[in-house]
């Protein structure tokens, strides 16, 4: 990239299928894939998510011709991953690469993972211990470290780590932690503004102190009311987004301005991709938000189109 491409021109801004309250491959509450394509065309983005994977094509020419008769472009995919938990390479590998595979045939340079939470989102069932001890951090950094590695060697694809609300990387005590033990050439953050909010965290201090550890960008807002709610009772993390924990912007917080001039001032061309939890959701809201959304965010700075 030439050097007189500056500010806002770095941040392209998308969307993706959490935006449509789309959570699972398939689930009846959650709009047809042809409806969220048409529709985040309409609302006038470029760059789309794969989100879980099966709900968009997985043949890569039938993705491919869908994408292009809407003027979309893949920005990257999306997996879980639990290295913590210990030898578990073969089967995240196999998870995981098919994702990869996909997100590359149609020129994505992206894989946005998250790690597997502690209890189950749904129905808060506690499923593991809320923290990790000192070896199943050690085994979380080696696995993330050898899959950043081989995704890149293999695919092209550059791994993009998600903290995430009920997961063991959440504040932001455990953000910084987990970027200390891993590989800075190969592991970078999707920075979701909102999840650092949600558990707490300063998105500015993170892109201040790590600036060569954002690669990605997941932008929403949550209400602090319905926040202050949530940890007073202990709410998981479905049920949260029930609530409306995640709003429209500008109704919550963290202020995306200054976060999005503080991206695009680093030293990176990015995706800025608006990731408002909604699940589940009333087919006809998200297309209005979407398009307020846009509008929002231009007007913060972000979206100009790169020259």
């Amino acid at each position: 990239m030439s050097n007189d491409i500056t500010g806002s021109h770095r941040l392209r801004v998308g969307s993706a299928p959490d935006s449509w309250g789309v959570w699972f491959p398939e689930d009846d509450r959650q709009p047809p894939w042809r409806r969220f394509l048409d529709e985040v065309a309409e609302a006038g983005y470029e760059w789309v998510e794969l989100g879980p994977y099966g709900y968009l094509p997985t043949d890569p020419k039938q993705l491919h011709d869908e994408l292009g008769q809407r003027g979309l472009k893949l920005s990257a995919g999306t997996c879980f991953t639990a290295f913590h938990q210990g030898d578990v390479w073969d089967s995240t590998w196999e998870h995981v690469s098919p994702i990869a595979s996909l997100a590359a045939s149609q020129g994505a340079q992206h894989l946005v993972v998250i790690p597997e939470m502690w209890r189950n989102p749904a129905t808060g069932e506690q499923l593991e211990a809320r923290t990790l001890d000192d070896g199943s951090w050690k085994s979380l950094g080696t696995g993330i470290d050898r899959l950043a590695k081989a995704l890149y060697e293999e695919y092209g694809i550059r791994m993009r780590f998600h903290p995430h609300a009920d997961s063991h990387v959440d504040d932001q005590a455990h953000v910084e932690r987990f970027l200390e033990m891993t590989d800075p050439e190969h592991v970078t953050l999707c920075l979701d503004t909102g999840h650092i909010s949600y558990c707490g965290g300063d998105n500015l201090s993170l892109i201040a102190k790590y600036p060569g550890r954002i690669g990605y960008l997941h932008l929403k807002q949550v209400d602090p009311e319905v926040l202050k709610g949530v940890h007073d009772e202990d709410v998981p993390f479905g049920p949260a987004v029930g609530r409306g924990v995640m709003v429209e912007p500008p109704a919550g917080v963290p202020d995306l301005e200054p976060i999005i001039k503080a991206s695009a001032d680093l030293d990176a061309d990015m995706f800025a991709i608006v990731e408002q939890d909604l699940y589940p959701v009333d087919f006809d809201a998200p297309l209005p938000i979407a398009r307020r959304t846009k509008q929002y965010l231009t007007s913060c700075g972000a979206g100009v189109p790169l020259r």
